[in-house]
């Protein structure tokens, strides 16, 4: 008897062999293509939690994959502390636009961020957050408007949100927090402790609402920003102490984009698994963290998924696969103007290895 995509995810989130993997974008999903068919476009979709369900389950709906994935950036829990945020744009990402909060490792002046920031509980229950918790439950409940084949008894349910360091950099400026790292890192670890219990009562609220998986992003800590030596007290100890310290779920995922070889190791312990680009090489990753964590990745989202064709689709698929990672998705956030052939392809090849 044939898996069901929730059954195929829980067995890939334990470690289990299969068949073959399963085929489900952890990372963010939504395509024009999918806003067009499904009447739920951006920005409308990162502002309301009911457009925001019907565009998380688009790519179950549209090309077959195995999760619905909800929450399309890395800007609402700013938004919901304060940053001003342009969310205005139907085919790219919102962008930050100002930074609330003053961090200046030159001058050794940085604001108390434990005193300035609202309650946590405040925090979950406001702006985006709060949509995107109610996606959540609305993909959970059953009440997606617009799609036919959604149902979360038959699929897992994935959430996205940022990581402590990426957030204490979009308060700042990332370059800011970046450079508290080489000045004095102090200064950095008070703030990092500060925004932790906003991470953890995030991701919390996310697994109570009914998510399956949260994955952390937490682009700020890639080895492009920061030295390998860095990692730990910027990034993994704080990821560790949020999207590490939950419960309830199937495990939570820490993404972090670039070339993340030489801190595969140190991801491999945060949480239950890890996501990474196609800027590590596939059997690198298997080789060196396969068995010991849940490998999530590496189809190039830039190429092969928006930019190739499609047998560099398929042959940037099968690399994934051949290498063993346990969750076949892309390697990092899908470009809003991916082709919706390219994302069918990706479903077909990965579904091709169980016939």
């Amino acid at each position: 008897m044939a898996m069901t995509p929730r059954e195929r995810v829980t067995a890939a989130m334990n470690k289990e062999n299969l068949d073959r993997p399963p085929v489900a974008i952890f990372t963010q999903s939504a395509t024009v293509g999918q806003m067009d068919a499904l009447n739920a476009p951006w920005p409308d979709a990162h502002k309301d939690a009911n457009l925001m369900a019907t565009l998380a389950a688009g790519t179950v709906e549209l090309f077959g994959f195995e999760c619905a994935r909800t929450g399309f950036c890395l800007t609402a829990e700013a938004e919901t502390l304060g940053c001003e945020v342009q969310v205005d744009q139907k085919a790219a990402a919102p962008m930050i636009r100002s930074h609330p909060f003053h961090f200046d490792a030159m001058s050794g002046e940085y604001d108390d961020l434990a005193e300035k920031l609202m309650p946590v509980d405040e925090f979950v229950k406001s702006g985006r957050v709060a949509q995107v918790i109610k996606s959540v439950e609305l993909l959970k409940s059953n009440k997606v408007q617009g799609v036919k084949k959604w149902n979360s008894e038959e699929y897992p349910i994935v959430a996205g949100n940022a990581g402590v360091f990426t957030l204490c950099g979009n308060l700042c400026d990332t370059e800011n927090i970046i450079f508290g790292m080489m000045m004095d890192t102090d200064a950095v670890d008070k703030w990092t402790a500060a925004v932790t219990p906003y991470v953890l009562a995030y991701t919390q609220a996310l697994i109570d609402a009914g998510a399956d998986v949260v994955q952390c992003s937490e682009p700020s800590g890639s080895t492009d920003m920061l030295s390998p030596d860095m990692f730990e007290e910027a990034a993994g100890n704080p990821c560790r102490n949020s999207i590490g310290a939950t419960k309830g779920g199937l495990g939570n995922i820490l993404h972090i984009c670039g070339d993340t070889t030489p801190i595969l190791e140190q991801m491999a312990t945060v949480a239950a698994g890890i996501s990474v680009e196609e800027k590590v090489e596939s059997k690198v990753v298997t080789d060196a963290v396969g068995g010991k964590t849940v490998c999530v990745g590496n189809v190039g989202s830039v190429r092969p998924l928006f930019q190739g064709t499609l047998e560099e689709v398929e042959a940037g698929v099968r690399k994934s696969v051949d290498a063993g990672f346990n969750v076949i998705s892309s390697g990092c956030g899908i470009a809003p103007s991916t082709p919706d052939m390219n994302m069918q392809k990706m479903v077909d090849v990965v579904k091709s290895y169980g016939q």
